[in-house]
Formats: structure tokens, C-alpha cells, sequence
């Protein structure tokens, strides 16, 4: 299972869950507009669920109904997508970090 990042998050891109994540599979870049989990590299730990100032992140099979077609999405964002290319788009991607965490 993996855990998915839903619309609270959508122009938020506030980077705590990268910031709390253990095994870096929290991605983004500059021209989206969320953040994503990796689904392969998720160990499920839920250290990213608590941290999200929005509330955005679920466990796969606990997303509300309201929110399912981020599950898709979260796989699709993926698709195709060179991993380390991807983890430097991260790096570089614009964050808005809550100076309170």
C-alpha cells in the first residue's frame, strides 16, 4: 500500500512531508502543482500524514470517497518519469514551507 496526496494539498506545496519522509519518496516539480508519493518506494510509514498542514495525505485505501481520482493520479504522475531526474526537479521545485514546523 502507499499513501496518496489529495486536493488540500493542491497549490500548497508546503514540504513538510519531504522534509519528515525516510526514504525521500515525497516528489514534485516546479510546473505541478502538489506533491506526489512515490507508490514503488512508500514503505508506508506514515510519517508524512501527521506533519501535512492541510490535512492532504491518506492511506491509499482509506482516501475519502470525495477524493479518489487523486489515487490515479498519484500512479500516473509516475508513469514514465526518470527517478533520479525526478528527485532533482524536487530539489528544485518551489516550496512553501510553513516556518512553523
Amino acid at each position: 500500500m502507499t499513501y496518496i496526496i489529495t486536493e488540500p494539498c493542491v497549490n500548497v506545496k508546503d514540504g513538510a512531508c519531504i522534509d519528515v519522509c525516510p526514504v525521500d519518496c515525497i516528489y514534485t516539480t516546479p510546473d505541478t502543482n502538489q506533491m506526489f508519493i512515490a507508490p514503488d518506494e512508500c514503505i508506508d510509514c506514515a510519517a508524512c500524514e501527521p506533519v501535512c498542514p492541510v490535512a492532504a495525505i491518506f492511506a491509499e485505501d482509506q482516501t475519502p470517497a470525495n477524493m479518489k481520482q487523486y489515487v490515479p493520479l498519484n500512479y500516473d504522475f509516475f508513469k514514465g518519469k526518470d527517478m533520479n531526474e525526478l528527485k532533482e526537479l524536487t530539489r528544485a521545485a518551489p516550496r512553501k514551507v510553513n516556518e512553523a514546523h
